[in-house]
């Protein structure tokens, strides 16, 4: 390798215009990628607002940072490495993550969140209310834990009907393996409206008749 280009010496290192460029590794793993590669500026990602510049930046400066900050063998022993961080960002991003979202939502989408559909789709309050047939949006956020037989979950999604859109909030436990709705409360985005679908103080549906 030409002395002149030198790794590992900081701002004194020269980098060589064959790397210069943008580096995906950087922009897509930033504080990992900045570990791996002893750039610690990249640590800046935890502050928040920050994050959102530091990251271009560290797409835009990655690769003479890198060059910089860790002694490489040669300039092809740094690019096959930036290569490598690239692909493993492209990993994570088009596929590791995406698994996890389905994985997360399959178990967020369970027999509560099945149940709360089946009340909250046929309560006539809840349709006259966003319109008819109310259906609810792909995401789905909140948590479902057991502990030995039993279980809990608290859930919140988005119902959309012809008339406007709606939050719905769920808590649920779980006791003998079955799930049991304790609240399931339908606030109106539009006019901030609520309607208790069902009350964990009476553990009533607004469905059933009042006698």
């Amino acid at each position: 390798m030409d002395n002149k280009y030198v790794s590992g010496m900081g701002k004194k290192s020269i980098t060589p215009e064959e790397i210069k460029g943008w580096n995906w590794g950087a922009f897509l793993l930033n504080w990992i990628w900045g570990i791996g590669n002893s750039t610690y500026i990249a640590l800046l990602m935890f502050i928040p607002f920050v994050n959102l510049v530091m990251l271009f930046i560290l797409g835009t400066k990655g690769n003479e940072w890198a060059w910089q900050n860790r002694t490489w063998r040669s300039i092809e022993h740094f690019k096959s490495t930036q290569k490598k961080w690239r692909n493993a960002g492209l990993i994570l991003i088009f596929v590791i993550i995406p698994v996890f979202l389905i994985s997360l939502m399959t178990i967020l989408k369970g027999e509560a969140y099945k149940k709360s559909i089946s009340v909250v789709v046929s309560n006539p309050q809840v349709i006259e209310m966003i319109g008819k047939n109310p259906s609810p949006s792909f995401w789905i956020m909140g948590v479902v834990s057991y502990e030995s037989s039993d279980g809990m979950a608290s859930l919140n999604y988005t119902l959309n009907g012809d008339k406007g859109n709606a939050e719905v909030y769920v808590y649920a436990i779980n006791q003998a393996d079955s799930w049991e709705l304790k609240k399931v409360l339908v606030i109106s985005k539009e006019t901030g409206k609520t309607i208790y679908v069902i009350r964990s103080d009476t553990m009533k549906s607004t469905n059933q008749k009042r006698v």
